[in-house]
């Protein structure tokens, strides 16, 4: 799960600076919006809603925002009608890609990521070329504060998580999809500072990338998050740490 880590920890410093900028409002509207149309507008009621509003909050989206989003996903608003699309392929060094987005133009969209990725040496495939390299769980990350790993493991049991891992100073336990909300709750009433959690795809395996092909490959998947229709990437590199830390920050 390393290179999933590692993508992950990226992905979330790059969230932030979204954040300032807007951008993460914009995906996490059409999260939210998608969410109250397929599952209902009440979020006790409708897991992913809840989800999506967590992570709204978590972001400091405006409350106003949140509720006109779901009024829009439930119909009292009138709105754009998007649609859930998810793209894969390969990118440089042949990691597997899975690019989720949420959409109101396939044609538009659908041409902004093939362009991205043969712009940096990738190739978009047909649909299940790469889904089989992944499956879905539940991430839930926190803070490990004082806690040795024998302590973490106990929580992590306590909780009902089925996995946990260390990594660069992130505590990540693992859940079924359908848990992520209980296992949070209980943290939270531990007294746990819960950084994320959200319903993400853990590979399988990982593919060694390394040199030009692991910059390439950083950089399409950086390119790939700059889109607004694209919620989640996911990948299967594995990158060694020395060369994540001179990669890491590529924009």
């Amino acid at each position: 799960m390393a290179g999933h880590s590692k993508w992950a920890n990226i992905r979330f410093k790059k969230s932030k600076e979204d954040a300032k900028r807007g951008k993460l409002f914009t995906k996490l509207a059409r999260e939210i919006i998608v969410a109250a149309r397929e599952g209902g507008g009440d979020p006790d009621a409708n897991p992913r809603l809840r989800s999506a509003i967590a992570a709204a909050k978590a972001a400091n989206m405006p409350k106003e925002n949140i509720e006109r989003a779901i009024k829009r996903g439930t119909g009292e608003l009138p709105g754009v009608t998007y649609e859930e699309i998810t793209y894969e392929g390969y990118g440089p060094g042949g990691a597997a890609v899975m690019v989720e987005v949420i959409t109101d133009n396939r044609n538009r969209t659908v041409s902004e990521v093939r362009h991205i990725f043969s712009k940096y040496g990738g190739n978009l495939g047909e649909t299940g070329c790469v889904s089989w390299v992944f499956q879905q769980r539940g991430l839930i990350e926190i803070e490990a504060e004082e806690r040795d790993e024998d302590a973490l493991m106990q929580l992590a049991l306590e909780s009902g998580a089925e996995d946990m891992e260390i990594d660069q100073g992130m505590v990540i336990f693992y859940t079924e999809p359908s848990e992520v909300e209980a296992v949070k709750e209980y943290l939270e009433e531990q007294g746990v500072k819960v950084n994320r959690a959200e319903i993400t795809r853990i590979p399988s395996n990982q593919v060694e990338v390394t040199g030009s092909k692991a910059e390439s490959l950083l950089k399409m998947l950086n390119a790939l998050e700059a889109l607004d229709e694209v919620q989640n990437t996911y990948s299967n590199f594995d990158i060694p740490d020395s060369e994540m830390e001179r990669l890491g920050q590529i924009a």
